[in-house]
């Protein structure tokens, strides 16, 4: 997928959220050797490994595609490549107001570690982004 590819996506999956990130954005990010993307044109999930701490960047899937899996089989792919790759937890940051994606992670076996508050702006106001870890 090239940047634009995701920026399309990205858009589309955060409709109503907020500012999505664009292609230039997507473009900085993947020249980075530690930075993995995981999908296609119907959902990704892009994280970053450094030493033996990963990060889910973020996790995108078209709207038209939702509640196929798709999300689920990507955040697992790129599990599985962060630990083969030597993580040994990942983090991520999630707005405190998406509860599909709560849940997804709770399913996957994330845990909340803290909240940091009012950190995300979305078109109703700032709200704040739960902080959840995942040992590998």
């Amino acid at each position: 997928m090239t940047p634009e590819d995701l920026a399309v996506l990205h858009e589309r999956a955060f409709e109503g959220q907020g500012r999505s990130w664009t292609a230039s954005e997507f473009s900085e990010l993947l020249q980075n050797r530690a930075v993995a993307l995981i999908g296609d044109n119907r959902a990704f999930a892009l994280g970053r490994l450094v030493a033996d701490e990963a990060e889910l960047l973020t996790l995108a899937c078209d709207p038209i595609c939702r509640r196929q899996g798709l999300a689920r089989d990507r955040l697992d792919a790129l599990l599985r490549e962060v630990k083969a790759k030597g993580a040994l937890r990942i983090f991520l940051e999630v707005a405190s107001d998406n509860l599909a994606a709560i849940s997804l992670y709770q399913k996957a076996e994330f845990v909340q570690i803290g909240r940091r508050k009012e950190y995300h702006d979305t078109p109703n106001g700032r709200v704040d982004a739960i902080v959840m870890e995942k040992r590998l």
